[in-house]
């Protein structure tokens, strides 16, 4: 009996150096433009960038840095950082960024967790870096900016001191991790998700697909999504790969600044988490015809739902095309796009535009499925489970352990997500498993309520938890941000949800509050939330009629 025979092609490593090498070759004068702390621009090019990612692993290697070890990053969207990106990876190490928004006691957690001995910070971020060091053992703390501490290296020195032409290749191979990240912590303390070379690689081909935004050689990236969440979505590696221009912030994501950059620079792909663009989307309408947003091709939202109304507003005011998304830390991290099936492009533009606000499909080579309550579901857009996910790029475990509650005995990743997948393969995410609603036994989508009420002028935020009822279980209650000189008006917004809600969704209760509980990239915390209402008293549900 004849067996498999192995196909006669090289084995070439995909790693983040070979992504590099590709940008030096094909664009190495390829415009890379990052904001200073001063506002300045820093304006430089691929080759001036990687330039001094190799100067950052040959510093790097002086200092006793090795294949594997762990190099933590506090910094913002800024050239050092982009650096960091590529030459850390490219002596075998592995880069470990650090959520600049998160507290000094997890800090020092995700330090210690992942046996970070050495530290990149930007100067600005010395003060929350106080409270944490006494807790951490570090071996090598570098400083980006002017400010001293003590017993610290700087960056700048540290690198025009390193000399470029020692930098020697590794053989590194595409299965060896390159970065780590932490997810956010919303129920627990945050995971590490340890990211090979290849999961990379497959991200960044995967985003310069036509139906995923197809980035491509002609673009100029904003980079809004922070250089610590899910390597920024994969777009400096997008980039460098297509050997597209790249832009970078720094810390200031104003409106009227990012839509400056848009304009200055001519960008044509950017993306961020919902509440960015919702204050972009303000901006513009309360300037009309005052920024000029031409360039713009593609605007990626994810990291959470994003409302119908502000996917419209932006394009159908405004002129920016945009598309939804989602993605988590563990699928490095793009999950899928909501580009329209081509067997739904004659529909009338509402049902169009209802199809485009779902969740997405799935990025080339990444498989879902739904368990349902009696095993696995099909794809018929009705049948909601729990959704399940494989793939090259989808984490396989946890830095620490693989946690059996979030990957299934066969190999799949449980999203905590609730959802359906229609029979064109689009994920429609209707809730988290964790704040899904069950009311005398049927399931409410928070997700759903809260879309819903943000439409309300009187309403800025919103988000839905569960709350007790002696009768059904659970009930819904709405926690409104109200609109400035708004007042609470329950009926009015009982009233509002009415015909675009099934009527036994209604939450029992309306509580204005001074702010929604969000994750440094927008997601609800809604076990915070929970506990304020139940603090005040308004955890408890009213029977109904």
């Amino acid at each position: 009996m004849s067996g498999a025979i192995r196909g006669l092609t090289m084995d070439c490593q995909l790693t983040i150096p070979a992504i590099a090498r590709r940008a030096e070759a094909i664009a190495p004068d390829r415009a890379v433009v990052a904001r200073q702390v001063d506002g300045t621009l820093w304006r430089g090019s691929w080759s001036s960038v990687l330039d001094g990612a190799r100067r950052l692993a040959v510093a790097l290697e002086g200092l006793g840095v090795g294949p594997g070890d762990r190099v933590a990053t506090l910094c913002w969207n800024q050239r050092e950082h982009l650096e960091a990106y590529f030459g850390v990876p490219a002596l075998g190490a592995v880069l470990h960024t650090l959520n600049t928004r998160v507290s000094a006691d997890d800090l020092a957690f995700m330090i210690a967790d992942a046996g970070a001995r050495t530290l990149i910070v930007d100067d600005s971020l010395l003060g929350l870096l106080a409270d944490v060091r006494p807790r951490v053992e570090l071996d090598r703390l570098i400083v980006v900016g002017d400010a001293v501490s003590d017993g610290a290296l700087r960056y700048d020195e540290l690198t025009a001191a390193a000399d470029p032409a020692r930098f020697a290749e590794r053989d590194i191979d595409e299965r060896d991790a390159c970065a780590l990240c932490y997810t956010s912590g919303t129920t627990g303390r945050p995971k590490g998700v340890l990211y090979s070379h290849r999961a990379i690689a497959i991200q960044s081909l995967a985003t310069m697909a036509v139906d995923f935004g197809g980035v491509r050689e002609a673009d100029t990236i904003l980079v809004v999504v922070p250089m610590f969440h899910g390597n920024a979505w994969g777009h400096p590696y997008a980039a460098a790969l297509a050997g597209a221009g790249l832009v970078l912030p720094h810390r200031d994501l104003a409106p009227r600044s990012l839509l400056e950059l848009i304009a200055g620079e001519g960008v044509t792909v950017t993306g961020g988490v919902p509440t960015v663009w919702t204050d972009v989307l303000g901006e513009l309408d309360a300037a009309p015809g005052g920024h000029d947003v031409s360039s713009l091709r593609v605007l990626r939202i994810g990291g959470a739902r994003a409302p119908m109304e502000l996917l419209r507003g932006l394009e159908e005011r405004h002129g920016i095309p945009v598309l939804a998304g989602f993605g988590m830390t563990e699928m490095s991290p793009i999950g899928g796009i909501s580009t329209l099936p081509h067997a739904l492009a004659s529909l009338p533009a509402e049902e169009r535009w209802a199809e485009r606000a779902r969740t997405g499909r799935p990025m080339p080579f990444m498989e879902v499925r739904v368990r349902g309550e009696e095993g696995l579901a099909a794809w018929d857009g009705e049948t909601a489970g729990e959704l399940e996910y494989r793939g090259p790029s989808v984490a396989s475990g946890y830095w620490r352990g693989r946690d059996p509650e979030t990957f299934t005995d066969d190999g799949w990743l449980r999203s905590g997500d609730i959802g359906v997948v229609t029979p064109h393969g689009v994920i429609d995410i209707r809730d988290r498993a964790k704040d899904v609603i069950k009311s005398g036994g049927e399931w409410i989508s928070s997700v759903a309520l809260e879309q819903a009420l943000v439409t309300h002028p009187q309403v800025a935020d919103a988000a839905v938890v569960a709350i007790a009822h002696p009768r059904w279980q659970e009930r819904p209650l709405a926690a409104v941000v109200l609109a400035p000189g708004a007042r609470l008006d329950a009926a009015a917004l009982r009233a509002h949800l009415e015909g675009r809600v099934p009527r036994w969704w209604l939450p029992d209760r309306f509580e204005a509050v001074t702010e929604i509980p969000r994750t440094a990239v927008g997601k609800i915390r809604k076990n915070v939330l929970r506990d304020r209402l139940a603090a005040a008293g308004h955890d408890r549900g009213e029977e109904t009629a």
